[in-house]
């Protein structure tokens, strides 16, 4: 039997109008969505259809977005379909800490919105970005990024890295990849996952000692060593940690079954299923991206 894991994708995966489609061919969907609205204090249904890419790059709006659509396409959706584990990225986690029954949806969201403002306030202490890096020699990777004197926020597999910090060392990376790689600015506002985040992650355990959580009721992997967490407490701490620590989304892909499985990225799709399809071969990935895309899920 086929086991069925969903995905909950990470800042950067927003696109204007994504949430049209969703909100207009799915029963449900938009009720869900007017109850996260409410506990983020953010119009997400307008974010989500009518406001620009620029509008919705902002951190304080993208993050509360992005976790909102991937809880309310899990409640829709799923409804009759069991599913057997979650995982997010980055801030993902926090929908897949709410899909695993970690915390309500409606602390996932305010919590999100609160780790959503507290991390653009600390964006704008210093002009800071990030880049993916494609390709190339891991160790002269790694070497080229700590000789610039920016930090490696995210591993994500599949000849994938993130590096993160001052926006001038990200320029000049840019400007002079390390050796068979491809450099891309990512549409974030600074650098997360690094100690430029220290205040924000200070501000998000404030708020996370207020929160009721109790243990998964599914599998879940964590992006801290992508290894499975049973403790609800231990990976509601380790959402806060990972505001200055790396994604190791390299390890959860690692830490997958070996057996088949439908690998469902929640919306807004596809940037995690195109990771998994070059490093999971026993991986059946599924990007929804439109309402329809579900049907390619095995029932």
């Amino acid at each position: 039997m086929t086991m069925r894991i969903v995905a909950c994708p990470g800042q950067g995966s927003q696109t204007a109008g994504f949430l049209d489609p969703w909100l207009s061919e799915v029963t449900g969907f938009r009720a869900e969505i007017e109850k996260l609205s409410s506990a983020s204090d953010l119009d997400l249904v307008s974010l989500g259809t009518t406001a620009d890419d620029a509008k919705i790059k902002d951190t304080a709006i993208a993050q509360p977005l992005i976790v909102a659509s991937s809880i309310a396409a899990f409640r829709t959706l799923f409804r009759d379909s069991p599913v057997d584990g979650v995982l997010g990225h980055s801030v993902g986690e926090f929908a897949a800490a709410a899909i695993a029954g970690v915390i309500s949806d409606e602390e996932a969201i305010r919590l999100v919105a609160i780790r959503a403002r507290s991390m653009a306030r600390a964006a704008a202490e210093h002009p800071t970005s990030m880049a993916a890096i494609l390709g190339g020699d891991h160790a002269e990777v790694m070497l080229a990024v700590g000789e610039i004197g920016l930090e490696i926020a995210n591993h994500n597999g599949a000849g994938q890295l993130v590096a993160a910090g001052d926006k001038s060392k990200i320029a000049a990376l840019i400007a002079s990849p390390p050796a068979k790689t491809r450099v891309i600015e990512l549409k974030v506002a600074g650098a997360f996952h690094t100690s430029y985040m220290d205040s924000a992650r200070l501000e998000l355990a404030e708020a996370v000692r207020k929160v009721a959580v109790t243990d998964p009721i599914m599998k879940l992997w964590s992006n801290v060593d992508g290894q499975l967490c049973g403790s609800g407490q231990i990976f509601i701490d380790s959402l806060v940690s990972q505001v200055t620590a790396p994604v190791r989304w390299d390890l959860c892909m690692a830490n997958l079954p070996e057996e088949q499985l439908d690998f469902v990225e929640l919306p807004p799709a596809g940037a995690l299923t195109g990771l998994v399809k070059r490093a999971v071969p026993n991986a059946n990935p599924i990007a929804l991206k439109v309402p329809t895309d579900f049907e390619r899920v095995t029932k």
